[in-house]
């Protein structure tokens, strides 16, 4: 199983979970859902949440074939 993209890359650029969840305004815990994978995020908030992190869309949410 992949390490989850957000979580990963929240971390690398030394966020916490409130940080980023008040910059793309998400609740604290709706910005862990989506890291476990538990919670579907709209496009708007794909988008706001990758440029929060300074990345596209497809670097942040694109399952490629480094899973398979």
């Amino acid at each position: 199983m992949m390490q989850n993209k957000v979580r990963i890359m929240r971390m690398t650029r030394g966020l916490k979970q409130n940080e980023l969840a008040k910059m793309v305004g998400i609740s604290r815990q709706t910005l862990s859902l989506i890291e476990k994978d538990q919670y579907n995020p709209s496009l708007k908030l794909c988008i706001n949440i990758a440029r929060a992190l300074q990345t596209d869309l497809n670097s942040l949410f694109w399952e490629g074939s480094d899973e398979e």
